[in-house]
This record gives C-alpha cells, sequence and structure tokens, in this order.
C-alpha cells in the first residue's frame, strides 16, 4: 500500500472532498488529516484546485475501472454488457458507508466558477460515460442506439440522486431492472 506523503494527501481529499464537501473543506483540514507539512502539500499540488482536479481524476479512475471489469465479467452478450454499466454503478453505490451521490455532479454543484477547470473535467468525463454507454448501445440490436443511450443515462443519473437523497427505496437495484427492461424492449431480446 503507498503510504506517501502524496498518497496521504489524496486519500484524506478523497474523503474529505466526498463525505464534506469541496468547499467547506479547507487546504488545512486536509494537511491535518494527512498528517503532512504545509510544504508538503504545496509541493505536490500547489493549490487547492489542483487537488481538487487530482481527486476527481482518482474517481474517474477508480470509476472507469470498475466499469470495465463489470463489462469485461458481462462476457460477449451485448445486451449483459450494456447492463454491465448498471452492475457497476450498483456495486459503486454500496462501497460506501454514506453515499453522497455523484462525486463529478457533485463538484459542479459546488465550484459555481464557470471557468473553473474542474467543470472542464467533470463535463469531459459526463461526455466520456455518455460514448461508452453509446458504444456499448450500438454494439446491441437496438433499432434507435442513442434514443436507448439516453433513456440509460436518465435512469442512471436518476438512480444516484434518489439512492443518496433515500427518496427511493432501492434506487440502484431498481434502476437495474428499469435498464434491463429499456435494452430487452429495445433489442427485442431477453436481457440477464
Amino acid at each position: 500500500m503507498d503510504t506517501s506523503p502524496r498518497r496521504r494527501i489524496l486519500n484524506a481529499a478523497d474523503d474529505l472532498f466526498y463525505t464534506q464537501g469541496i468547499n467547506a473543506t479547507g487546504v488545512d483540514r486536509v494537511i491535518d488529516t494527512a498528517g503532512v507539512a504545509r510544504m508538503t502539500f504545496y509541493k505536490h499540488f500547489g493549490s487547492k484546485e489542483n487537488l481538487i482536479l487530482a481527486y476527481l481524476e482518482g474517481r474517474e479512475v477508480r470509476w472507469q475501472a470498475r466499469l470495465d471489469q463489470c463489462v469485461k465479467d458481462a462476457g460477449d452478450d451485448p445486451g449483459a454488457r450494456l447492463l454491465a454499466v448498471f452492475d457497476a454503478l450498483r456495486g459503486w453505490a454500496t462501497s460506501f458507508s454514506r453515499f453522497r451521490g455523484c462525486s463529478f455532479v457533485n463538484a459542479m454543484a459546488e465550484l459555481a466558477d464557470p471557468d473553473h477547470p474542474a467543470r472542464t473535467l467533470v463535463t469531459s468525463y459526463k461526455r466520456d460515460l455518455r460514448d461508452t454507454v453509446r458504444a456499448l448501445a450500438g454494439a446491441t440490436t437496438a433499432a434507435d442506439p442513442d434514443l436507448l443511450t439516453d433513456q440509460l443515462l436518465l435512469v442512471y443519473e436518476g438512480a444516484i440522486s434518489t439512492h443518496s437523497l433515500g427518496t427511493v427505496e432501492d434506487a440502484v437495484d431498481r434502476a437495474h431492472t428499469t435498464a434491463r427492461h429499456l435494452i430487452a424492449a429495445a433489442t427485442a431480446q431477453p436481457v440477464g
């Protein structure tokens, strides 16, 4: 396990930014939690903005690895591979003791400055997710893969919000079922 000062700072930021919020977490709190000197923080990151970018990039890398594994585990069936997006979401949402929704949507909500570099990163990430879902939908027999992509992403984003708010019981499982039905209807084939 990497216990370098940089990793400790990133681990502290990952926990604090996600659980407490980016704006509510100051650099001093991250430094104290990581157990590093102020100079060490600035040597590795230079600013809170750079730390925010590193935090989001780390979240993206971990999510993408989970998604890639779920798609791989789904085998060769295109419908099952598309549904794997929701398998990944289920695993991700249940891996937190307190799920606070999507880190990227949270960051967009907190960082109101339209020129903040994290907003560009979040927009790029969400576009990449859409491209991934669209490629998976395109590999199915769906007559309109773009429509199926949009439907699935609406269910996906809604599941994250309602799960974190607790407004829909078993939101992620229900989203999985809804996605399965949407895929089956779009491809006229049952999806496991």
